[in-house]
């Protein structure tokens, strides 16, 4: 007997294969079938898939886990991309992934990525105020290990999957920071992210700080903006530090509420075709400075572009993380799900910035001194 989930798969395998045989005929012989070598090839793929789970399950010294077979084939479908942004998701793995842009989760408080430079799990950045900036963690920081094993030849989502857990209980996290091996102990929280928070700084000139994109961040937006515009600000400086990005529409929302009239960004899929992201005629009519580090990633740069294209802003600080890669997340009907890089993105100066980031007009690596330059150059702007 097989199970129910077998069965299905073969009968949407046999039902694949027959479609395309009765399509692809070519020549017929009696009782025998001519096909194409590509339609050959195409059925000898499956059949090794399942001929190799058949000896997997009849000689494995242990148990196994058909569903768990299942998933490792599915999973190693999207590994074989060799991309790590593209990853198949088990059903508790997709609700994972759905909590991180909800903006309420339980972990220790942390955006993992993986840096173009060296191929390393890094850590993008800390959210304020959670257990790991509490404990130390730092933009920067290279994942070592997780629980004192190794995260060698795991996907950022692996990592992920292994930092999280459940409330109270404590994550063993080494980083590899300036040549050293760093071990923390963090208790996991249950981290309830605000996105947007604002403040009136000397000479009347607003700060707004972004933390990331997620779906309540364009609400928070307008709320703390209104409330500065309430109070006459005379210029308005953006940080986008430490910002590892997240939803494309809700920074586009947001780029479309300050630059005016132009281009926010464009994307370009497998086929060439360009996709143009488009603002209307309002704009925030006053100086503006957006303040930008190597935690600053994908929807934070797509920003920062569309800033400092639009010639609404110039950027300070270093040089930004450098992911030009768009992702489509999409949930399938039994739970699970899968996010899929699907095209490149590029600012409206026709700049692609993956691997390369976005060098900033002002440099300064010191944090501190950053925000001052801003105001300086909003207050200079001003006179």
């Amino acid at each position: 007997m097989i199970s129910k989930k077998r069965a299905l798969i073969y009968s949407i395998i046999l039902v694949i294969v027959t479609i395309i045989c009765t399509s692809m005929f070519q020549i017929t012989l009696g009782n025998k079938v001519i096909i194409s070598k590509n339609l050959y090839e195409l059925y000898s793929k499956y059949d090794k898939l399942l001929g190799l789970e058949n000896v997997i399950e009849s000689e494995y010294y242990q148990k196994v886990s058909e569903e768990d077979l299942i998933d490792g084939a599915l999973k190693g479908l999207f590994e074989g991309l060799n991309d790590p942004y593209s990853q198949y998701y088990t059903s508790d793995e997709f609700q994972t992934l759905k909590e991180q842009t909800s903006g309420s989760f339980v972990g220790i408080g942390v955006y993992i990525g993986v840096n173009s430079e060296n191929d390393k799990i890094t850590i993008i950045s800390p959210i304020e105020g959670s257990p790991a900036q509490k404990s130390g963690i730092k933009s920067g920081d290279v994942v070592v290990k997780v629980n004192r094993k190794s995260i060698e030849s795991k996907t950022v989502d692996e990592v992920i999957k292994q930092i999280k857990g459940k409330e109270n209980t404590t994550v063993n996290l080494t980083v590899e920071r300036d040549g050293k091996e760093i071990d923390f102990d963090i208790t996991r929280k249950t981290i309830v992210t605000k996105s947007v928070s604002s403040e009136v700084k000397e000479d009347n000139i607003g700060y707004l700080r972004i933390t990331s994109f997620d779906e309540n961040t364009y609400k928070e937006f307008k709320e703390n903006l209104s409330n500065l515009k309430e109070k006459e600000i005379k210029g308005l400086v953006i940080d986008l530090r430490d910002n590892p990005g997240g939803l494309l529409d809700v920074c586009v929302d947001i780029a479309d509420d300050l630059i005016g009239e132009g281009t926010i960004v464009y994307t370009k899929d497998n086929s060439g075709k360009k996709e143009y992201y488009k603002s209307d005629k309002n704009e925030l009519d006053m100086p503006m400075a957006v303040l930008i580090n190597g935690g600053s990633a994908s929807a934070s740069e797509i920003l920062t572009a569309a800033l400092v294209d639009n010639n609404k802003a110039i950027a300070i600080g270093e040089t930004s993380f450098g992911k030009g890669l768009v992702q489509s997340v999409k949930g399938l009907k039994d739970g699970t799900g899968y996010k899929l890089t699907t095209a490149q993105y590029f600012t409206p100066n026709d700049n692609y910035i993956n691997g390369k980031g976005i060098t900033p007009k002002i440099q300064e690596k010191d944090k501190n001194k950053q925000l001052k330059l801003a105001i300086e150059y909003i207050q200079e702007e001003i006179k």
